[in-house]
Order: structure tokens, then sequence, then C-alpha cells
């Protein structure tokens, strides 16, 4: 097989990428390109910041900023919003311009390994409470206000944004 005919099966599998990819397709990808994501700096009126616990073979395990990978074809503030949507299950006000561009490359990964990351400041509304939907502290997802930066915090986010939160 040569490349044009394997970019013809890719194709194929993805008739409209802007709705996604195939999981195998956007590994591929992401051991081959940067891949952009938004980070989202949530504080609350008393100065607390908003992190979600993470648990995957990616990133491991801990606190970070919620945030996601811009699809094709998606705008970073549309991005924001579906975060919010996704993650948070409320809508979310947010500054225009980014606070922080960073890049970071996980040397020690084969896939999702370097990402182009746009940090946006952010809030919710005075009454907002994370619902978290069954979840317990622990629990990939679970949302949780902080005071101070926690100690388990993802090593990236640990790096880039500590000095934030």
């Amino acid at each position: 097989m040569n490349i044009a005919d394997a970019i013809a099966i890719l194709e194929k599998e993805t008739p409209d990428p802007a709705l996604g990819l195939p999981e195998e397709i956007f590994l591929y990808i992401s051991r081959t390109t940067p891949l952009v994501n938004v980070d989202l700096l949530i504080k609350d009126q008393r100065g607390r910041t908003l992190l979600s616990w993470r648990d995957d073979k990616y990133c491991g395990r801990g606190w970070h900023l919620p945030g996601g990978i811009v699809r094709f074809k998606e705008t970073l503030e549309s991005r924001i919003k579906k975060v919010a949507e996704l993650e948070i299950g409320s809508p979310l006000a947010f500054e225009p311009a980014p606070l922080a561009v960073n890049q970071m490359i996980h040397n020690k990964t084969k896939n999702r390994c370097h990402f182009i990351s746009f940090l946006y400041r952010c809030s919710l509304p005075d009454n907002f409470a994370p619902l978290n939907k069954g979840l317990c502290d622990g629990d990939q997802g679970f949302l949780k206000w902080h005071e101070i930066c926690p100690d388990k915090l993802l090593e990236f986010h640990d790096i880039f944004y500590r000095k934030f939160i």
C-alpha cells in the first residue's frame, strides 16, 4: 500500500473530522504533530480555584485545571464553552485573551505528548457549586474548589500553573 492509498482509507474513516476522530487516528496524529488545547483557570469570589481530578494512562492521577483539545475547525472560544458544558456542567465567563500560552512536551510518552496550551481566566456564577453527579473524591472528573494549590497536581500543570492557583 502506498501513502495515497493509506490517506484515502483515513479520509473514508473520518468523513467529517470536525465531529471527532476515531481513537486510533487521533493517537497517530498525536504522535506526529502538536495538539492545541485550552485550560481554564476558574476562580471564585473568594479566590479559590476549581480543579478536576484526573486519572488516565496519558496524564496520570492528580488534580488539573479543566481543559480540552481543540477539534478541527473549532475556535478556541468554542472549545472553552464545550469544556464548561462537559466538565463543569455550567456556562461560564472568560476573558477573550489568554492569560498564558505554554508548550508542554511529554518526552516519556508515545501518544499525546506535545501540546500548545492556552490558559484562560474564567469565572462562574457566584452561587455555583459542583454537582459531581454521584462522583466521590478520587473519581475521574470530580470537581473541587481549592484555597491553595494541592500537592497532587498533575506534573505539567504543576510546572506551568502552580503560580496561578
